[in-house]
């Protein structure tokens, strides 16, 4: 899943796509590189983000998506928590929604998904963005997490969205520290136990910059280690900036750990 954030403040590269050309510009790039999905963002979620107002969202996203869709043969995702904007990207053009809030910050968005048919992915964040890093605790984050996924896989089903349209995503730097992030690193596996494709986003990640002492834009091998260590346990799909390099990585790690 290639990342494709069309915002001004977004922690890695916000504001470098900001225009229909540029945005179009790196999702041609994304896909030549071989990207399955593209995911366009029109709100940062990183750590203190403030909410976008709807209309400006709106204004960021849906030209882009309908740009993307009508000229690139691409799965389209939406990243948003808005049932408003998801609802528009899917008549543009977008077949995803990825809701970082699990369903949780718009009562409206099971409604558009179930009425859509369309695969969501869930994440588990502490919500919101704006306070998600002020001590976040656990009393076993990577039992806490999987509970939290799987009762909302359960509440969306509840209300019309099919199981096999459900992807969950144990939402990496959303509410964790260093340590929280390598316990769910280290336990995707049973992240599968449910039965639902597991999502990971480790790219460019701050947990790496910790370890690393380096920049985001300087994280990419940083970033090659979480990926290959995903894909080894068998994660279904990983979201990366790096798509080119983290295609190789994948299909290195895949062909060591599941001879194919």
């Amino acid at each position: 899943m290639g990342i494709l954030n069309v915002t001004p403040d977004s922690f890695s590269d916000g504001g470098r796509f900001q225009t229909i050309d540029a945005a179009l510009e790196q999702a041609h790039r994304l896909v030549e590189a071989g990207a399955d999905v593209l995911d366009v963002g029109g709100e940062s979620t990183r750590p203190g983000a403030a909410s976008v107002p709807l209309q400006e969202e709106l204004d960021r996203v849906i030209p882009v998506i309908e740009a993307v869709a009508a000229r690139l043969d691409v799965l389209v995702s939406v990243d948003t928590c808005k049932a408003s904007v998801a609802q528009a990207a899917l008549a543009a053009g977008a077949e995803m929604v990825n809701d970082v809030s699990a369903m949780r910050a718009d009562d409206a968005m099971t409604g558009v998904v179930a009425e859509a048919g369309c695969p969501v992915i869930l994440m588990h964040a502490l919500w919101p963005p704006a306070t998600m890093q002020n001590e976040p605790e656990y009393v076993d984050v990577v039992e806490d997490v999987m509970e939290f996924l799987h009762t909302q896989a359960s509440w969306a089903q509840a209300r019309g969205i099919r199981r096999e349209a459900i992807l969950i995503d144990p939402g990496i730097g959303f509410g964790k520290t260093l340590e929280h992030n390598l316990l769910l690193l280290r336990s995707v596996t049973r992240m599968m136990i449910g039965g639902y494709p597991v999502v990971v986003g480790p790219s460019r990640k701050r947990f790496i910059g910790e370890l690393t002492g380096r920049a985001p834009a300087d994280r990419i091998m940083g970033t090659a280690a979480a990926v290959a260590l995903m894909a080894a346990q068998g994660v279904h799909l990983i979201r990366v900036h790096d798509v080119e390099a983290m295609r190789d990585v994948a299909r290195v790690a895949d062909a060591i750990a599941w001879d194919v």
